[in-house]
């Protein structure tokens, strides 16, 4: 609730302070007081556009701030913590403004944006009245108000729900055709290098067995030539063979005749001729493993070429070729198996619109209902309020496919006409002054219910209505303050009467030049008030009277 107004240098208020109760409270005054800068005060504290006009002539700046008490878990509390504000006892919001056309603005002492302030102010402060586009004269919030009064929640919550998971399926199906339609353009080149990776069939370690081979077969000749000559030195008829047969041949003899002394020389020849027979068949062997093949060497130098030749085309290692083929063949493979993807995708996308479209349906529905006893509600408020031709309708308008968003597929607006045979129109424009005042003051006593309720301030709800069309007034303001603070300012004594806290607004004259000031009145105060206020400027003891009467009933 608004605890505290402190308002310094505004038009005619030099240096003001209000404290507010809980409840109804009721600001009164002679016409040209000053009430209506003090509503102008408390706009500047809840973000309205600066006016410079304001600043009270002779000085630089003007300053207004405005105390709040509010529980921990309003919403206030959320919206100002993304803004580096920590939670405290109350809320202070402060407005400066300066003759050289600056502004400032502030939460707790810390610098905020204009803009930030008026989110605030809206959560905290709801004004009916001369404040255009500001509490029920705001089309936005009729939705909100009539999805209140429903109180259907949980088809709320199911609604945006699946509008959320609608999104997510449909953004989802929109990008894999984006995805499969740049896929398709690339999809012959695939099938392409797919093809031509799997034929050749590259394998992690072929270049260098290549390589070797190349090389194995390229020298052929220079090889067996090699061979040749080696083959010739040791087992031709002068070779290394033939010698060392001799040598064993001339041991063999004489061998045991030495006693030993030449077995180990003997045997030495034999392993020596042993290994030169070994030696013979392994040359053989290489000999005719080394058989000149040319086409098989061009073989070797066109595979050579092709995969590297490839590993170009991809760059990248031929030992990467494999791998390369895997990650083509699996893009290519999505692609064909891209219908099937595509169909599960719109299968999703289809069961959560036909969700969403379900949801706000039923919701839709529970709106007409919830429509059609607010409407009657607020019908049953009008003739007491001297608004008897009047008609009141909240119309559910449907809304085009790309309006459509979390909260349903229709729009809720509240609609009226003042007099009978004349086409209801958006509320804000049906009327001015107290009728339109006591329109929204009716709407008002029939959507009190509210989770975090703002304080209420009321401007012109009385104007032009006396006797018993003014006591229905504050009747109604009166249940409106016991569940919520609600000020209002007022020329009527049956609406003053009614509430639990009165202040007074008058203009005096002081060597700085004329200046509002506004206190809180006492039982015997407020009496001589409302009879000044029956009576005029004579109060006689039967206004006293008639003022007292009002108190007590």
């Amino acid at each position: 609730m608004l605890q505290s107004l402190t308002v310094s240098n505004i038009v005619l208020i030099e240096q003001l302070t209000l404290q507010f109760a809980p409840g109804l409270t009721v600001l009164t005054g002679e016409t040209g007081a000053g009430k209506s800068i003090l509503l102008d005060a408390l706009g500047l504290a809840l973000g309205s556009r600066a006016n410079f006009g304001l600043i009270r002539q002779g000085h630089d700046q003007a300053h207004v701030s405005a105390s709040f008490a509010l529980p921990p878990n309003h919403p206030a509390w959320q919206l100002v913590k993304e803004a580096g504000i920590m939670q405290e006892d109350e809320m202070i919001l402060r407005r400066r403004l300066k003759s050289d056309g600056k502004s400032s603005a502030s939460i707790n002492d810390i610098a905020v944006s204009v803009g930030l302030l008026r989110q605030v102010g809206d959560l905290l402060v709801e004004i009916q009245g001369q404040f255009e586009g500001r509490g029920l004269l705001d089309i936005s919030t009729h939705m909100t108000l009539l999805d209140r009064a429903a109180g259907h929640h949980d088809l709320l919550a199911k609604t945006k729900e699946g509008w959320q998971q609608w999104d997510i399926a449909r953004k989802a199906l929109e990008a894999a055709r984006d995805t499969l339609v740049k896929a398709k353009a690339e999809e012959d080149w695939l099938r392409d290098a797919v093809y031509t990776l799997d034929r050749l069939a590259p394998e992690i370690g072929e270049e260098e067995s290549l390589i070797a081979q190349r090389t194995l077969l390229a020298n052929v000749s220079k090889i067996g030539e090699s061979l040749s000559l080696a083959e010739d030195a040791v087992f031709g008829e002068l070779g290394a063979q033939a010698w060392l047969g001799r040598a064993l041949a001339a041991l063999e003899k004489v061998t045991p005749l030495a006693g030993g002394k030449l077995d180990q020389a003997f045997d030495a020849l034999a392993r020596a001729d042993a290994e030169l027979s070994e030696a013979n068949s392994a040359i053989q062997s290489a000999g005719h493993a080394l058989e000149d093949d040319p086409n098989l060497l061009q073989q070797l130098d066109d595979r050579l070429h092709e995969l590297r030749q490839q590993a170009r085309k991809h760059d990248c290692g031929l030992d990467d070729l494999p791998a390369i083929k895997q990650t083509l063949a699996n893009r290519l493979a999505a692609i064909e198996d891209s219908s099937s993807m595509l169909g599960k995708l719109g299968e999703t996308e289809r069961k959560w619109q036909n969700y969403y479209l379900d949801m706000s349906s039923q919701l839709d529905s529970s709106r007409k209902k919830a429509a059609i006893i607010l409407d009657q509600a607020v019908l049953a408020e009008l003739p007491p309020l001297k608004l008897d031709g009047a008609r009141f309708t909240t119309a559910i308008i449907p809304l085009d496919d790309t309006q459509w968003g979390p909260r349903g597929t229709t729009a809720a607006r509240f609609e009226a006409s003042t007099n009978e045979g004349m086409n209801a129109g958006p509320i804000d424009r049906i009327a001015s002054g107290g009728e339109l005042a006591r329109f929204l003051l009716a709407l008002k006593v029939c959507l009190e219910e509210s989770s975090h309720p703002r304080s209420l301030i009321f401007d012109e709800v009385d104007s032009g209505v006396g006797g018993a069309v003014a006591a229905a007034v504050g009747d109604r303001l009166s249940r409106l303050g016991s569940n919520t603070q609600t000020l209002v300012i007022t020329h009527s004594p049956q609406v003053a009467a009614r509430a639990n806290q009165h202040l007074r607004i008058a203009k005096t004259s002081t060597d700085s030049g004329v200046v509002s000031a506004t206190r809180a009145l006492s039982d015997d105060e407020r009496t001589e008030e409302i009879a000044r206020m029956l009576a005029g400027e004579t109060v006689t003891a039967e206004a006293r009277a008639a003022a007292a009467a009002l108190l007590e009933g």
